[in-house]
């Protein structure tokens, strides 16, 4: 049996965290503003370390390279997926991302950025921006030129336990008190279309207006389709949440005991709430790891809820 991969994570300052990282998870984080746990990733501004067993001590990025077999001996030219836990204590920018064409030609060969989110926890009627309300690309420009953001910004009510989709060209931003588990493309290309005017060690953060306006698709689809509720799901199945081009994700709640056959290319597991174990090994909420391909059967013990991804 091939080993399980289990990943430190890497933490983020940000002007908009908070503290959640270490109370809820239990982490050491880094300062009182930690935002983001990269908590499974390969990208060059943060690359996660194997833990402990035969890989102890290198990085992700590296098993990519030299060992191209865990991860099902994939024509990518990197690691695909990033996987992230975010505490948002202030709001975050109202932002959009590029897709692949656009980010690859603009941004030095970097991938575009779908993701999607699921809630692990909110204040009582939360909310979160995604979409907006222009009808043309030149309303578009004119609104975001006139800074008339109430006008242009839709918000929509989310609880704990809803899953949204991000596709590129989404305007969409993360609102105070919520973390989020956030599963996307290994890309960390951001467009800032409004950032509330916040300062930076005195300066404003960079804008984007041009770029966001090339890449906003308008109009944008409706929020009916964006917010689905992932609670009260079979208990011990891999319930699918969303398959896309770039990866499906799955919730698993387990009760007792659970056997599936890893049959992906690999499979990542993000531990978001009890304990219990993986074939033996324990596991407690904050735990990420890897199955490699070719990994056989797994056994999930415990009383505990897991979000899951892979690629095709």
């Amino acid at each position: 049996m091939k080993s399980i991969l289990f990943l430190e994570p890497v933490f983020k300052q940000m002007i908009w965290g908070g503290r959640q990282l270490a109370d809820q998870f239990g982490y050491e984080i880094p300062g009182d503003r930690t935002g983001e746990c990269w908590a499974v990733s390969a990208h060059p501004n943060g690359d996660c370390v194997v833990r402990e067993g035969a890989y102890q001590g290198k990085t992700l990025s590296q098993l990519w390279r030299e060992e191209p077999g865990l991860f099902g001996n994939s024509d990518l030219d990197r690691f695909p997926l990033l996987v992230k836990i975010i505490d948002a204590k202030d709001d975050l920018s109202i932002q959009v991302h590029p897709d692949d064409a656009y980010a690859g030609e603009n941004e030095n060969g970097s991938l575009g950025k779908t993701e999607c989110w699921y809630i692990l926890d909110c204040p009582e009627k939360a909310s979160l921006v995604v979409g907006h309300n222009a009808g043309s690309r030149q309303e578009l420009q004119e609104m975001i030129e006139q800074e008339r953001w109430g006008e242009l910004i839709r918000e929509i009510p989310v609880k704990k336990g809803d899953f949204i989709q991000i596709n590129p060209g989404t305007v969409h931003a993360i609102k105070g008190g919520l973390m989020i588990l956030e599963t996307q493309q290994n890309s960390d290309i951001t467009y800032r279309v409004y950032d509330y005017g916040r300062l930076t060690d005195g300066k404003p953060r960079q804008l984007h207006v041009k770029q966001s306006i090339d890449v906003i698709t308008v109009p944008a689809p409706s929020a009916a389709d964006s917010v689905k509720s992932a609670l009260a799901l079979p208990e011990n199945t891999m319930n699918e949440l969303i398959s896309c081009d770039y990866y499906t994700v799955w919730k698993l709640d387990v009760a007792g005991v659970m056997s599936f056959e890893q049959t992906h290319p690999f499979l990542i597991m993000s531990v978001i709430e009890g304990e219990g174990s993986v074939d033996g090994r324990r596991i407690c909420k904050g735990d990420h790891f890897i199955l490699p391909q070719g990994y056989g059967t797994a056994e999930l013990r415990g009383e505990m809820t897991l979000i899951a991804s892979s690629v095709r």
